[in-house]
């Protein structure tokens, strides 16, 4: 296997490392905090309702928009480690 070769698998493992954790976080709040901790999240308010109803209608697409930018910023921290950036 060449260094190129190595590298290229060391840039896809990474780059597969960071999508599995961006999923884990976005279905964890969008199904976690909207349908299964719903009951758990009743008694906290927040804007005048409950944090679970919260999560289900806002929350998730907040965090879905939070993890395209971490997305964007960590690829970009990645691509000029593996010297892929963009001049």
């Amino acid at each position: 296997m060449t260094e190129h070769d190595r590298n290229a698998a060391a840039y896809w493992s990474a780059n597969l490392r960071l999508i599995v954790g961006s999923l884990i976080v976005w279905a964890l709040v969008s199904y976690g905090g909207g349908i299964l901790f719903r009951p758990l999240l009743a008694g906290i308010s927040v804007g005048g309702t409950d944090l679970g109803f919260w999560f289900a209608q806002q929350g998730s697409i907040l965090t879905f928009i939070a993890l395209i930018f971490f997305y964007a910023w960590r690829m970009n921290k990645l691509d000029k480690e593996f010297g892929l950036h963009e001049e």
